[in-house]
């Protein structure tokens, strides 16, 4: 029955990256108005009703791949061990999902697609949200804080998700002279520092 299991999972999560691969695609070929539920389900071998049970809408197929990959960092951080400092902790599991894949270019496009379209934006919130609730428990788990009362774990996962969407929206812009992996230690890196002014150049 486990083996069972195992494999039904794993055919869930393959057709979900199916369809947001697809859906991602589709939308930066298209626009987000060009693309329908009925395009990116035949992109992906599948049909409509399949996709409603992994995607209530286009919106959170076309933005799954930036979601997911805020999950990834939830499960990588609570596998981390215990007596790593929880600031290193964050850093790397976040430069592990963050590393740029083959569909660097894609991911690219898409984050600029985000920027321009509100629906996408407000998809693409929520899942950070979400991130930094789940992160923050961690962390009050990992220092013996309270997340229903001290302020630490939620600065710590605030600052965390701040220094990875700075680090991620200026790679995306693409007019930084540093890998993603690299501006993500760097302003990991600055953040514990304390952001002290930079040298005047």
């Amino acid at each position: 029955m486990t083996v069972e299991m195992g494999l039904r999972e794993r055919k869930k999560a393959l057709t979900r990256e199916a369809l947001s691969r697809a859906a991602m695609r589709l939308a930066v070929e298209h626009g987000v108005e060009g693309v329908t539920v009925e395009a990116i389900a035949a992109a992906a071998g599948v049909s409509p009703r399949t996709f409603h049970n992994y995607f209530p809408g286009k919106e959170e197929a076309i933005v799954a791949t930036l979601t997911d990959g805020a999950q990834s960092v939830i499960d990588g951080l609570r596998v981390r061990p215990d007596e790593e400092p929880v600031w290193d902790s964050l850093r790397q599991v976040l430069i592990e999902v963050l590393l740029p894949s083959e569909s660097r270019d894609e991911t690219i496009a898409l984050m600029r697609l985000v920027k321009q379209n509100p629906g996408l934006i407000a998809q693409q919130l929520g899942g950070l949200g979400e991130m930094q609730r789940q992160i923050a428990e961690i962390v009050a788990a990992r220092t013996g804080t309270d997340v229903a009362r001290d302020l630490y774990p939620h600065l710590l996962a605030g600052a965390a998700g701040t220094a990875m969407r700075a680090a991620v929206d200026l790679w995306t812009e693409g007019k930084a002279d540093t890998d993603l992996p690299d501006l993500v230690r760097d302003a990991f890196d600055q953040m514990r520092a304390g952001l002290p002014p930079p040298e005047r150049r």
